[in-house]
């Protein structure tokens, strides 16, 4: 079983419009409402797959209630934690030839008293999970070594810890020796200060995250594919889209995907690729299902060094 832990969870309102101009009156092609956050998406993805898991969500306020009410609806297993705040609302425009523009409110704080009853939420919940997921970003005021504390814990029990964070919270947690990271390019420049620009950079930039603690590296590189550093070896890979809807969601797809399949070798990764892939063809932050997902796009080949990468991010 995989359980997830999402402190900043989230109400994501897509809208497709033809074009974002600014200052106009612009009509939206389409809209949706879905549940948010990293943590609640991999869960998600997991459970249009029909592999185990269960999330643990701190919701409050209309937004948190109505977040709970859509995964109940989608028949997720969840451990669900009261707070004081709201829960935050993020908004996504969504252009026809797949250009993202996100609006994300920060959330809000959460006390001493409500992270420790999250963290036993999640300690209570890990007593049959092979993995914990520890994803997103960290509410206001939410101390940086959040995800390290919950990551010492459970490697001292014998399970294994995924990280996906950013930030102050990625440095911090890869001192705990997590199982594994997951940083998208942006994520990789920014933990390691290195401009990422070529294939031979991520991957630079992915060993030192393993020299600073993490096992394993797999770091989403948007339309350019995903790489997996492991000890002693590189995987790389890529999966086309034909027609882009959202990338919302979608570097969760991956992380799941990547689980689903035992998270080790080239299985791992192209189950990644593929359920990334299939989650960039859907609208807003819908997760794949067994239909939507086709490995026999995954191309995996030697890594080249000198490969320019683009600027899309997953």
């Amino acid at each position: 079983m995989i359980l997830t832990l999402t402190l900043n969870p989230s109400l994501d309102r897509t809208i497709e419009v033809s074009s974002l101009d600014r200052g106009t009156v612009i009509r939206a092609a389409a809209a949706r409402l879905d549940p948010g956050g990293k943590g609640v998406n991999v869960s998600r993805a997991l459970l249009a797959n029909d592999v185990a898991s269960c999330a643990v969500v701190p919701y409050g306020g209309d937004e948190g209630r109505r977040l709970i009410g859509l995964l109940s609806a989608e028949g997720l297993d969840m451990v669900t934690v009261p707070v004081r705040g709201a829960t935050r609302s993020n908004v996504t425009l969504a252009e026809p030839d797949g250009t993202i523009t996100k609006i994300n409110e920060p959330g809000t704080a959460l006390s001493a008293a409500e992270l420790d009853t999250i963290a036993e939420a999640v300690l209570s919940a890990a007593h049959s999970a092979d993995w914990v997921v520890a994803s997103g970003s960290l509410p206001p005021e939410v101390p940086p070594d959040v995800y390290a504390r919950l990551c010492e814990r459970f490697s001292s029990a014998g399970i294994h810890v995924a990280v996906d964070t950013s930030g102050p919270a990625l440095l911090a947690a890869l001192a705990a020796g997590p199982a594994l990271v997951k940083p998208n390019r942006e994520e990789l420049a920014e933990a390691t200060g290195m401009p990422i620009t070529r294939m031979g950079e991520a991957v630079e930039a992915a060993e030192k995250l393993r020299a600073a603690g993490a096992r394993a590296v797999l770091a989403s590189l948007g339309a350019d594919g995903a790489i997996l550093v492991t000890d002693g070896a590189v995987r790389y890979g890529e999966c086309g889209v034909d027609e882009p809807r959202s990338t919302v969601g979608a570097g969760d797809a991956m992380l799941a995907g990547f689980l689903a399949a035992g998270a080790s070798g080239e299985r791992a990764l192209v189950e990644a690729l593929a359920w990334a892939a299939a989650a960039v063809g859907l609208p807003g932050s819908r997760m794949p299902h067994p239909c939507d997902i086709h490995r026999d796009r995954v191309l995996l080949r030697p890594f080249d060094p000198s490969m320019p990468l683009g600027a899309t991010t997953l």
